[in-house]
């Protein structure tokens, strides 16, 4: 089977993460396939930009047509000094991201005592600075029902956790990380097992509205939202990046959207013109 060279694979991820790239720049024939398939999106004409329209269907035709079921990874063994013939026949499915996805699971956090049960067990998750928890079990792995899940887009901000303690005064929660990526379908799994809401914390911009909409909203509908704090408006007047929302393409119909709260941060990023790290509250301690 065909392999992508490291150069498409970066452009690949670049579209993947929401950014737009110069058409120019993109003249291979993968993405010419893609652009056919409907999978990638040509804006104008020989000068026009490529954006990524359906994440959902950009996996699965990576995984079907290169055997590359995790893009973060595939790119990383490439990037290795010493790779070796075999390396690259590995980073495929049926050998290296098999096996190391193969380790399932993801990681939680806390910024004070959570009570679980893990295999029908009481237990509690006790916060440590510099450690956090692997749910390796997950299929077993039962939070409180009082708690709500938040997930975090950075690992940054899940790292500073209680430097953002401030902003979930109302709720119990307990922390899930996004990444690494290949855990995603692990977290889509546990969540859906689980009766408690789901709340979503990443950057207010249009990339992780595409991200929460795509990846988590439209599992778990009717117990999913989107964290938006009040003073959004003030905040992306202040601290908001202009070129984080020139590179940004929503991926997916306003009239789609239900949640108020989203629909207005939408709004307000056009509105502004800007996007928005989750990290400015690390600075904004209270």
């Amino acid at each position: 089977m065909e392999k992508l060279s490291l150069s498409i694979a970066e452009k690949l991820l670049l579209l993947r993460n929401g950014e737009k790239i110069q058409a120019s720049r993109l003249q291979q024939a993968i993405f010419r396939e893609l652009i056919i398939e409907k999978i990638l999106h040509k804006t104008g004409k020989s000068r026009g930009h490529i954006l990524l329209l359906n994440i959902e269907q950009f996996d699965l035709y990576l995984q079907n047509h290169y055997s590359i079921i995790n893009l973060d990874e595939y790119i990383l063994v490439l990037k290795q000094e010493s790779i070796s013939r075999a390396d690259l026949i590995g980073i495929s499915t049926d050998s290296k991201l098999t096996k190391s996805r193969s380790f399932k699971g993801f990681l939680v956090n806390c910024y004070e005592p959570i009570e679980v049960r893990i295999n029908q067990k009481r237990t509690f998750l006790h916060p440590m600075p510099g450690l956090f928890h692997f749910v390796y079990d997950f299929e077993n792995f039962v939070p409180n029902e009082q708690l709500t899940i938040v997930g975090i887009e950075n690992p940054e901000s899940f790292r500073y956790i209680e430097k953002q303690k401030y902003l979930f005064n109302d709720i119990k929660p307990l922390f899930i990380s996004r990444y690494p990526q290949n855990q995603h379908a692990d977290i889509i799994r546990w969540l859906k097992s689980i009766p408690n809401t789901y709340l979503h914390f990443g950057d207010f911009d249009i990339a992780s509205i595409n991200i929460y909409m795509n990846e988590f909203k439209k599992h778990i509908p009717d117990r999913c939202s989107f964290f938006v704090p009040s003073n959004i408006a003030e905040l992306l007047e202040r601290y908001g990046n202009d070129e984080r929302y020139n590179k940004q393409k929503l991926h997916i119909n306003v009239t789609d959207i239900s949640e108020e709260m989203v629909i207005e941060l939408i709004k307000l990023i056009h509105q502004h013109k800007k996007g928005l790290d989750q990290e400015v509250f690390q600075i904004l301690i209270r």
